[in-house]
């Protein structure tokens, strides 16, 4: 057992993880064994604690911590096809395949994830419109269940618990190993094209314009920003640029040393920074060619930026509206934001495509994704969640449960109605707190 500690990456709700580290799959039952063994509950698979809320932190409070486990088991740099432990990060996999001229099909925003959380949250990037899913690239996984041992699953065999197991949270089993399909690539570069854009009409024109001219597309908003203004920003799209090297990012981070008592990130300082963020571009655009770090990871420069928040931690919140209803929908929830003088320093805007994923509790649908911050105040968040999870739910949208630390159990259900399917293929040991929130 590893005495340290593990938290979620928002660290709120506050409730320490004791892992029990495993580094071979032989480990894992008996890991699983000791964590059930000292905690009632369930237990549940740790990888990097890149999810935001409580959907990491298993009911026990004991999880089987596998960052350990982060071997590639094999690779076929002639068809990308690459089968590695679940502990295995996306940077340390993007480190072996860039090289060799492959990259991944489907990244988030940061890239110390590993190969099991990726599956286990269905991770999604800037590229869902033309890619879909990071389920979408997986061959087969190996599922550590604790009544049934090891159980291969894939789109053609067990498909049903296949489809659980992608975006299931990690309730199926352990993942123990990931088959993917990696895409190949010209160059470690992109060419990217920023648009500056005052306000948020214009962001939909230009998303309608352009997504379906670039692979990546994202937008950054001024949460802040009001009337006329409201919603204007920087919509940046690219593609992977045909020259350049094949070299991997030798750029090293900055962390962020020591937890401030109260968070940084407040109404005045969100205001000034939002104000010289969005002039920073004097231009109306910008073309550049950038590295794969600074276009795909630009908070992977500072470790531990979490900690700007303080010691209370933060909460993500994460939604997406269906088109029908996203112009409305998001330009509410952005008035509501600006009310309450809260929000992020990075707030991101970007379409999901309709790319179907093989998960049953897939995050994205068919429109318009919203993303940011709120520095943890027990009071205000409730109060300003309470209003936007109305206006989401009206609308026909959904949170996102890697992000989540509030979603009532009445929008999880209505949201996600497979999740009954889910909830029968659950390895009866496996239990998160989100769970039990989401499912009482």
């Amino acid at each position: 057992m590893n005495s340290s500690a593990r938290l979620s990456w928002g660290r709120y709700p506050h409730h320490p993880q004791t892992a029990h580290a495993v580094h071979w799959p032989s480990e894992v039952e008996g890991a699983a064994a000791s964590a059930l063994a000292q905690g009632s509950g369930g237990t549940l698979a740790f990888g990097m604690g890149r999810s935001y809320g409580d959907s990491c932190m298993a009911a026990s409070d004991h999880v089987v911590a596998m960052a350990g486990m982060d071997r590639v088991i094999a690779a076929d740099w002639e068809t990308g096809v690459v089968v590695a432990q679940a502990g295995l990060t996306l940077g340390a996999l993007i480190d072996i395949a860039l090289p060799r001229g492959w990259f991944l099909p489907v990244t988030p925003g940061t890239k110390f994830v590993t190969l099991g959380g990726a599956v286990a949250n269905d991770v999604h990037g800037k590229n869902h419109h033309v890619m879909g899913t990071f389920g979408c690239h997986i061959r087969r996984l190996a599922l550590f269940r604790t009544q049934d041992g090891v159980v291969d699953c894939s789109p053609q065999d067990n498909a049903e618990l296949f489809r659980a197991s992608v975006g299931g949270l990690g309730l199926t089993g352990i993942v123990l190993s990931v088959e993917i399909q990696l895409r190949r690539v010209p160059s470690a570069y992109m060419a990217q094209r920023s648009i500056k854009f005052g306000g948020l009409d214009e962001f939909f024109d230009l998303s309608e314009q352009l997504d379906a001219q670039h692979e990546y597309a994202v937008a950054w908003v001024d949460c802040l920003a009001t009337g006329r203004q409201a919603g204007r920003g920087h919509y940046i799209v690219g593609n992977h640029a045909q020259e350049g090297g094949l070299q991997v990012s030798s750029a090293k981070p900055k962390s962020m040393p020591v937890d401030p008592p109260v968070s940084l990130v407040n109404a005045a300082s969100l205001r000034v920074f939002n104000t010289l963020y969005y002039h920073r571009q004097q231009a109306r655009q910008v073309h550049a060619t950038v590295g794969y770090d600074p276009f795909f990871y630009p908070l992977d420069k500072l470790l531990h930026w979490n900690r700007m928040y303080g010691r209370a931690g933060f909460q993500q919140y994460q939604c997406v509206v269906p088109f029908a209803s996203s112009r409305d929908a998001i330009r509410a929830v952005l008035a509501e934001i600006a009310r309450s003088g809260s929000g992020s320093f990075l707030a991101v805007l970007k379409r999901c495509g309709d790319v179907p994923s093989p998960g049953l509790l897939s995050f994205p649908l068919p429109g318009v994704s919203l993303a940011l911050d709120f520095a943890q105040r027990d009071i205000a968040n409730a109060r300003l969640f309470a209003k936007l999870d109305a206006l989401i739910h009206e609308a026909g949208g959904r949170l996102y449960p890697a992000k989540d630390a509030h979603m009532s159990a009445v929008h999880f259900q209505q949201a996600y109605p497979a999740w009954p399917q889910v909830e029968a293929l659950r390895d009866p040991h496996l239990k998160s707190r989100f769970w039990n929130r989401v499912t009482p």
